[in-house]
């Protein structure tokens, strides 16, 4: 065995020990740190981007940006930092894409709700979540969930990423006679964002430690060399931190009763529920922590509704950390410690582009989607509900779209084939759910 190898069994030998370690233990191991750090940055810069997106969605809302930028960062910092002591999991919490455009374009702009409205309703929504949370109702829910629809979860939250993915390294564009078309590859950014791949790829299958975090840092540079930077992020001026209270526990329930506020508090109900339901089955390495972390998870999102942002939800893309050897809250703690430093330095994140991102988001997301081979494919009423969840997350660009299709087919097909009475009432609850979510949801 050669010294290469030999390093790399020591790494996923002392990955597997940090699997089943507390928190405190994973600290006084040098080499679970290690790699914890390098999972944290790595997780941290694949969902750096919410910094600058988050806020471009809810001024949208009226939400003013620059204040908006110190919601999405002390969510942020919140979430990860609950993760870490309460629920010692490898899972960052931001601001979530989805329910943001949920709260922006479905409550605010088709609704004409105000901002302090949807502040309000994400606030009803966070407590019923909570509520779901600390009771015996969350582990009733997530161990009801069939195996098929498990891992279709797992591969279509994978095949998002990978869309997520293409689309920052402009591989793929909206096209004008189709939905999707190749991008422009002799633009600088698809050429730095297939260098970052084949090196991420190399790097990764070699085993190298670190390999995601370096190949961002060397795309990057190669970046910064080439004068190839995004053009959207935003001026955060630290002095207008003293107005940030202009947000704060602005929530207004004077419509509380209202069936617009009633509706809307169902909707993203369904959406913080199940999408954390699903993301955490998709993603926790050690499924033992769901209960705390979906606990913990459930905590943020209530006080994020009091900080002037959208509610938050765990990141699709603490898969780059989790498969970067995270799994423990060392990494979520790293997250929020680089979050806090991004007040003082939102302009750099810069330097770290899109193409540089992509790449490790994209084989993240292929690496998830490995969960397809665990569906029953031979069996067409297991593989059908899944397949739609798998199709219609990222073709939609909603997690919670495609969980509410496969959850209302799974007990239609049971029941076509005579299967209904193998089913337990919680499929059948979660079918009736999901099909209320997309008939109040198209009522919206």
């Amino acid at each position: 065995m050669d010294k290469q190898q030999a390093q790399a069994q020591q790494a996923e030998s002392a990955i597997e020990r940090a699997n089943h370690m507390t928190l405190r233990e994973a600290l006084r191991d040098k080499e679970v740190v290690r790699n914890e750090i390098i999972a944290g940055v790595t997780g941290f810069f694949a969902i750096s981007y919410i910094i600058i997106v988050n806020p471009l969605i809810l001024k949208d809302a009226g939400i003013p940006t620059d204040l908006s930028v110190f919601a999405t960062i002390f969510s942020s910092v919140i979430g990860c930092l609950i993760m870490a002591f309460w629920s010692n999991a490898p899972i960052i919490l931001t601001p979530g894409m989805g329910v943001n455009a949920f709260f922006t374009y479905t409550i605010v702009v088709n609704m004409g709700l105000s901002w302090q409205e949807a502040l309000g309703i994400a606030a009803v929504a966070s407590f019923a979540y909570m509520l779901i949370a600390f009771t015996k109702v969350s582990t009733v829910l997530s161990e009801a969930i069939p195996e098929s629809l498990k891992s279709g979860i797992t591969a279509g939250i994978g095949l998002f990423l990978v869309e997520i993915g293409l689309e920052k390294a402009g591989l793929i564009v909206a096209g004008k006679s189709s939905l999707i078309v190749l991008g422009d590859l002799t633009k600088p950014t698809p050429l730095l964002a297939l260098f970052g791949l084949v090196l991420s790829l190399v790097l990764y299958l070699r085993k190298i430690k670190g390999n995601f975090f370096i190949a961002i840092i060397a795309t990057s540079l190669l970046a910064f060399f080439l004068g190839v930077k995004d053009s959207d992020t935003p001026n955060v001026d630290l002095a207008r931190l003293g107005q940030y209270h202009k947000i704060v526990f602005q929530n207004d329930f004077s419509h509380l009763i209202s069936t617009p506020f009633i509706l809307a508090a169902f909707s993203m109900t369904m959406i913080l529920v199940f999408e954390s339901m699903g993301l955490l089955q998709g993603l926790l390495p050690n499924k033992q922590k769901f209960k705390k972390t979906f606990e913990g998870s459930s905590v943020t999102t209530f006080l994020s509704g009091f900080m002037g942002t959208s509610p938050t939800v765990t990141a699709a893309e603490s898969a780059s950390g989790i498969e970067s050897g995270g799994r423990t809250g060392i990494m979520a703690l790293v997250a929020a410690v680089l979050f806090a430093l991004s007040l003082i330095f939102v302009p750099l994140l810069a330097y770290v582009p899109s193409a540089a991102i992509a790449p490790v988001i994209i084989i993240t997301g292929a690496l998830m989607m490995a969960a397809i081979g665990n569906i029953q494919m031979a069996d067409f009423s297991e593989w059908f509900p899944a397949f739609l969840i798998i199709v219609l997350i990222p073709f939609t660009n909603s997690i919670s779209t495609g969980l509410a299709f496969g959850f209302v087919a799974y007990p239609i097909m049971k029941l076509a084939i005579g299967k209904g009475k193998t089913l337990t009432w919680p499929v059948y609850l979660l079918g009736v759910l999901f099909l209320l979510d997309l008939v109040f949801s198209a009522m919206l």
